[in-house]
């Protein structure tokens, strides 16, 4: 039976017209599944019993269940949600002083195996559901502190673009005013840089951020890194941006996680500012997060900072993003894989 999260607003509205209800109940099953959180329609009282019998005969209202929860030193709470199907995945809650940012997943596992990311070590299992990723934020208001998501992150375990019909449907549902009512501009799509998605992108006319995951300034490295490199090289990709910021007029935030002995070096910085420096972007500077199969652990401070320092003087809008939930190993992927391992 179909999950009625399936359904965008407009979709509803038509079912239920042809049932010979009015548009506005609708809006008014959204309030009680996204605002109020209803778990069962019998719960919808200002639906007539009649609609609400329907509702129940064609429609399923599933919800995930929360396997593991892990809450870091700075607040930062890590969740495992097993799906129907039994599947694991992971989402995760950050706390700031004036905003709750949800981190979710759009794929059970990931088959682009970036080389440092846990995503992958347990490959891709298959996409999420638009309804699935609709759960993993009710789970995280029904399962946090926080209760109140203000932002949203399509940058947990999978790659977004690859699953690019669901989520951008999920993302429609998300900033619906009877849903969640998460602003445009507050949600994230990060990519590893699937080039067809960034161009389907670029003509949805949604306001989102898009949030490219760089690690390296050529070709050779980033191969090493992402290999999603060999058929997406860096130049065509950063044509692709070009245009993306051109017909959006939206700025781009490129990912670029610091390993040590690998791309922290003055040079690597150097390298980056020369191919960065003519796109309308910023750059996220993430400190890498340790992950033992990989044995990779971020630079210390100074060479951070002196990276930072060195796109900033080259007009490069550089930000170094504050760790958060490394006592807890919050990367992506890593609470799946440790679950798995027991």
């Amino acid at each position: 039976m179909q999950d009625i999260k399936e359904l965008t607003l407009k979709e509803l509205e038509a079912v239920l017209m042809k049932w010979g209800e009015k548009g506005f109940r609708a809006q008014q099953i959204f309030t009680w599944i996204y605002k109020k959180g209803a778990p069962d329609f019998s719960q919808m009282s200002d639906l007539t019993l009649d609609l609400r019998k329907k509702l129940k005969e064609n429609f399923a209202l599933y919800s995930l269940k929360l396997v593991n929860q892990v809450v870091s030193r700075d607040k930062t709470a890590k969740f495992l949600f097993s799906l129907k199907d039994r599947n694991l995945i992971e989402a995760v809650t950050i706390p700031a002083e004036k905003r709750t940012t949800g981190c979710i997943s759009t794929q059970v596992g990931c088959k682009f195996a970036c080389r440092f990311c846990a995503s992958g070590l347990l490959c891709f299992k298959r996409n999420l559901t638009c309804a699935e990723m609709i759960d993993e934020i009710l789970s995280l208001k029904n399962n946090s502190q926080q209760q109140l998501i203000t932002h949203l992150v399509f940058m947990g375990t999978g790659e977004p673009l690859d699953n690019y019909d669901h989520v951008i449907k999920a993302i429609r549902i998300i900033n619906s005013a009877y849903s969640f009512n998460i602003g445009a501009r507050r949600i994230t799509i990060s990519t590893c840089g699937i080039i067809p998605g960034i161009k389907r992108l670029a003509n949805e006319g949604l306001q989102i951020e898009l949030s490219v995951s760089l690690h390296a300034a050529d070709d050779k490295l980033r191969t090493q890194l992402l290999p999603v490199n060999k058929k997406y090289p860096l130049k065509d990709l950063l044509l692709a941006c070009a245009e993306y910021t051109k017909k959006t007029k939206r700025q781009i935030t490129f990912e670029y996680v610091l390993i040590k002995g690998i791309n922290s070096a003055l040079p690597d910085a150097q390298n980056l500012s020369k191919i960065l420096r003519s796109l309308n972007c910023k750059v996220n500077l993430i400190p890498a997060n340790p992950v033992k199969e990989f044995k990779i652990e971020p630079p210390n401070k100074l060479e951070i900072l002196l990276f930072r320092d060195s796109l900033l003087k080259t007009g490069i809008n550089a930000i170094l993003r504050k760790p958060r939930g490394q006592d807890i190993e919050a990367a992506c992927g890593q609470l799946r894989l440790r679950n798995e391992k027991k």
